[in-house]
């Protein structure tokens, strides 16, 4: 039996080779999340200081799909546009999503250090513990 589910593995991964670069398949596509490209434009535009669009982006790629750890980046790029635009509770409960979500989350040492959000990350961890 073991035998027979190695071969017709090697078949499929054989046919595979054979189709895929024909059509310029990409397998990094087939694993990405569908709300990767907002969620990239997010933090883009967070980074360029356009918040309201960043919240947009970043609501919609959560919207549109995306994995766990793509899902604790989004909700803490929100929390960060939050908090510069003086949203603490907004901010409070986006740092709640992404620790419900992964609750080691931690942010860099940068970040941490943040006046605006470090503080507010510190207490909403607490609760985590």
């Amino acid at each position: 039996m073991t035998k027979y589910w190695i071969a017709l593995m090697i078949l499929l991964l054989a046919g595979c080779a054979s189709v895929v670069p024909s059509q310029g398949f990409n397998f990094g596509q087939m694993l990405q999340s569908k709300g990767l490209p907002q969620l990239n434009d997010g933090i883009k535009s967070y980074e360029d200081g356009s918040y309201r669009e960043a919240v947009g982006e970043l609501q919609g790629a959560l919207n549109a799909g995306l994995s766990d750890s793509e899902k604790v980046k989004a909700h803490k790029y929100l929390a960060f546009t939050y908090c510069i635009s003086h949203r603490e509770t907004l901010c409070r409960e986006e740092f709640t999503k992404a620790l419900t979500i992964d609750p080691s989350f931690e942010l860099t040492p940068a970040e941490a250090g943040h006046p605006m959000w470090g503080t507010v990350f510190r207490s909403v961890k607490r609760t985590f513990k």
